[in-house]
């Protein structure tokens, strides 16, 4: 018989959700899959969308919703716990947090492969690797990666300012307009420093911003790589000099050196922090379109990341950039351009600010000319804060 407590535990958590706005992949995911994996950076709202489906389907299944790192899991299993939730007639099993778990991959495996009429979904942090752990879940799990709010849902969310998204077409064409909002400016710049989180309205964001960095790192990254503590510090390290210089140009010799690690090591540290949702990395087509490339630049994964990292003030013309990429990537393959910021085939676009000209593209095939700090735009001129509606 399953612990009461659980029970508990899932009502208490369930109280505190609302059912007020979804995340934008809620409607993308086909819930009657009967085993999804949903990944992505701490502080993005995983658990949020998991107890939201659980409260909206609670009338018709039997749903049970688990944290891995919860007190029961350290004398029981997962394994049991499916065992006993199926006897007593659950159908949805929800497990929050599955890296937390030593062994999750064997034991969700062994769970799908032996109750075929058991629904389970895991979230867990975008390091975690479904390929490869100690399963491949890779043929049975269909997965989902949730990244933090873009402009659109942060109006949504804390301003209560509704809008569709738009596709890229839709941008480039100026077809992007709120009604609810004719000045969008003030509040683009409020994301920018702290809308990209969930949580931005919490107190104390930056210290919490500062935890999570602490967190990924010292265990999601850790855990998953198994690092020493000294090389977590380094990666740590290696994230704060990279917030200084972002968009950084990869030197991978002197980045060893300000670190004290060994030069081969360098890229598969950046890669670790690129999974961990700590920075993005831009990279070339050299290697063919669905291949990585050279990486060619290395900015801090958003910009409320990068605000904070650089105690309030970043560089404007990093965190421009930032955006873009940031944004744009959640739907679109970005790389590096050749003549100038970004392409996103077929376009080239050159990030900037109100005055910015258009020497750079003038000979470039589909060149555009994004521009901060106006609120509409025309031609090949479009408004950087369109770019923050795409999702």
């Amino acid at each position: 018989m399953i612990d009461t407590i659980l029970y508990q535990y899932m009502d208490e958590m369930l109280r505190h959700t609302t059912e007020e706005h979804f995340r934008y992949i809620y409607d993308k995911i086909d819930w009657r899959a009967r085993l999804i994996a949903i990944t992505g950076p701490r502080g993005v709202g995983k658990s949020t969308m998991l107890l939201q489906h659980i409260k909206k389907h609670r009338e018709d299944q039997h749903n049970l919703y688990v944290s891995a790192d919860n007190l029961y899991f350290a004398n029981h299993r997962i394994v049991e716990l499916a065992d006993e939730f199926v006897k007593e007639g659950g159908t949805h099993l929800y497990i929050d947090e599955i890296h937390k778990y030593s062994g999750w991959s064997r034991e969700i495996k062994q769970t799908y492969d032996v109750h075929p009429a058991l629904h389970v979904v895991f979230t867990g942090s975008s390091v975690l690797d479904i390929q490869k752990g100690q399963s491949d879940l890779s043929r049975r799990a269909v997965t989902y990666h949730l990244q933090g709010l873009s402009f659109r849902e942060y109006l949504l969310l804390f301003h209560d300012i509704h809008s569709k998204s738009f596709s890229l077409e839709d941008i480039l064409a100026h077809k992007v307009f709120i009604d609810e909002l004719p000045h969008p400016l003030p509040l683009f710049r409020e994301y920018l420093a702290t809308g990209y989180y969930p949580f931005s309205l919490e107190p104390g964001f930056n210290q919490r911003i500062d935890q999570m960095v602490g967190q990924t790192i010292e265990v999601d990254v850790s855990q998953y790589a198994n690092l020493q503590p000294s090389t977590a510090r380094k990666l740590k390290q290696m994230l704060t000099i990279v917030a200084g210089l972002a968009p950084y140009k990869p030197n991978f010799e002197h980045l060893a050196k300000e670190v004290s690690v060994s030069k081969n090591n360098v890229p598969d540290y950046l890669t670790l922090l690129e999974r961990a949702g700590m920075v993005g990395l831009l990279r070339d087509n050299t290697a063919g379109m669905r291949a990585l490339g050279k990486i060619e630049k290395v900015y801090v994964d958003n910009p409320n990341l990068m605000t904070t990292l650089q105690s309030g003030k970043p560089n404007i013309g990093n965190l421009r950039e930032t955006f873009f990429y940031n944004q744009m990537r959640v739907n679109h393959q970005v790389l590096a351009s050749k003549e100038s910021d970004f392409f996103v085939s077929p376009y080239t676009f050159e990030i900037g600010g109100r005055k910015k000209g258009r020497k750079q593209i003038e000979t470039v095939a589909e060149g555009r000319i994004v521009k901060d700090d106006i609120e509409t735009g025309h031609g090949i001129e479009i408004p950087l804060w369109y770019f923050g509606m795409n999702y």
